[in-house]
């Protein structure tokens, strides 16, 4: 093992040496079925352990454990709520590189990535939310009938399922469970089969805090068995769906049988905007993170670079010399700076959009070419940019998700919000200038659910996040995200 390698922790081979299994209702159980799949090391393409492949089956217990669990946990003091949420927290903390070791193995991304930056998102989200309990609050209502005290309840929606993506699989499942139980609710998780190991490692450490057996259950499997089952679920009250664009369309049919409430963060084809007149090298560096953190594989990643013609061919120039010059490799390299694809899927899937590229005449500045060599075993993809990029272009138009950048030149202010808008998708977008004015016009009549002026990517649990149009519906994060895991009750109380 060369000095740059991370020495995997005891903790974490013994995690892995074990088969993993679901939990509900408190207990570790097998599937129903008996089935198992293998999760694997994205970085070698070899099998990390077996998890439990979960169906309806296991579906109905993990939900009927979750309904038998609500009431209890609904009625339990607010400030006892936050008190276990802390302790989660606290333990997610304590455990924090080996949460981070398990994200790099199962996910690929940089180890420095998942324990500087993703687990101490994940461990500040759980506190925020470990803190609202106690701030969910009803309004008075000075209503024109005499004789009347009105007044509102946030009540929880009763049992909620979540499902994950495997691009920020700690994280995205943080924001779910934290609010759900925040506001009362019981929980049924299914991650994503390509990385469920932290969602499992979470579930162990909601036991060890005190988390009520029941109220946080973890189902393990695959999105058309175990997930089509809990969204379609008529005792499931509320889904929370982190993903493609196309399973939450599908979701959202699933959940009309009971009238379920349905949020889902979906897909996006982000535009990120460079005038003239901003920062060019402050700029440059943005869009190339923009683009190639987590290999491309983020759902804002601002996968279409609009660029003043003027300063066209300098960011180019810039952006080609940046990318070129990042370390492609395992996350547990010390020096990586980008990891593999999540699978031998993604990759042919992104390797197919850079040959559209290339066929449909834009020109492959740099990439577009898998790695070999020692990383032959992995899902390695060179970091890509094409230049002379047209709008109609598929790798312009449809969401990529790899590390590929399609750069498009543009006149004037009227034009490229024209451009950045003719998308089905409104999930971000950036816009670097120096022009006050036009970063704010800008901001209004860009169609996404978050903006970021001279700046790209950045987020605080204080702040909520979601899509326009084919990017979704519903916010996470915030305490705005507490109307879509409660109910709001009226009251009306007769007084004279």
């Amino acid at each position: 093992m060369t000095d740059s390698l991370i020495p995997i922790l005891p903790s974490v081979q013994t995690f892995l040496a074990r088969a993993q299994k679901l939990l509900i209702g408190g207990e570790w159980l097998p599937a129903a079925s008996g089935e198992t799949f293998a999760t694997l090391n994205p970085a070698t393409g070899q099998p990390l352990t077996r998890c439990a492949a979960g169906d309806k089956a296991d579906v109905d217990r993990a939900v009927a454990a979750a309904r038998a669990a609500f009431s209890a946990w609904a009625a339990l003091m607010p400030a006892q709520r936050e008190r276990l949420l802390h302790r989660f927290a606290d333990l997610m903390e304590a455990h924090k590189e080996e949460l981070a070791q398990l994200e790099t193995l199962d996910n690929g991304k940089p180890f420095n990535v998942a324990f500087n930056v993703e687990i101490n998102v994940a461990i500040g989200q759980m506190r925020f939310y470990a803190g609202l309990p106690t701030k969910i609050t009803g309004e008075t209502y000075p209503v024109s009938s005499p004789g009347f005290l009105v007044y509102t309840r946030r009540e929880p929606v009763g049992v909620c399922g979540a499902i994950t993506p495997w691009n920020y699989s700690l994280v995205m499942a943080t924001q779910k469970i934290g609010p759900a139980l925040a506001a009362g609710n019981t929980l049924v998780l299914k991650p994503a089969e390509q990385t469920p190991l932290t969602a499992i490692r979470l579930a162990e450490l909601a036991l060890e805090a005190g988390i009520p057996p029941g109220v946080f259950n973890v189902v393990t499997g695959f999105g058309e068995t175990a997930g089509a089952a809990l969204t379609a679920h008529y005792d499931v009250d509320k889904v929370a769906f982190t993903g493609s664009t196309e399973v939450g369309k599908a979701i959202a049919r699933s959940a009309a049988g009971n009238l379920k409430h349905v949020s889902l963060e979906l897909g996006g084809k982000s535009p990120l905007i460079i005038f003239d007149d901003a920062d060019v090298a402050a700029a440059s560096e943005a869009a190339l993170w923009a683009i190639f953190a987590n290999s491309g594989q983020n759902c804002v990643a601002g996968s279409r670079l609009f660029v003043q013609a003027t300063v066209y061919d300098q960011v180019l120039a810039a952006l080609a010399e940046k990318a070129r010059a990042l370390k492609v490799g395992s996350g547990l390299d010390r020096s990586v700076q980008l990891g593999p694809l999540i699978s031998q899927v993604q990759l042919e899937r992104v390797m197919g959009y850079v040959g559209q590229g290339a066929a449909q005449g834009a020109a492959l500045v740099t990439g577009g070419e898998r790695l070999g060599g020692d990383l032959a075993g992995g899902y390695f993809l060179q970091p890509t940019i094409f230049a002379d990029v047209r709008d109609e272009m598929k790798i312009a138009a449809e969401e990529i998700f790899g590390p590929v950048l399609s750069v498009l030149s543009f006149e004037s202010e009227d034009e490229v919000i024209r451009r950045a808008n003719a998308t089905r998708f409104g999930l971000a977008a950036g816009v670097w200038t120096n022009h006050l004015g036009r970063a704010h016009r800008m901001a209004a009549a860009l169609k996404a659910g978050v903006v970021w002026i001279n700046t790209y990517d950045w987020f605080d649990p204080s702040v909520p996040f979601g899509g326009m149009g084919e990017s979704g519906y519903g916010r996470e994060l915030g305490a705005d995200v507490m109307d879509m895991y409660t109910e709001l009750k009226s009251v009306w109380v007769k007084i004279e």
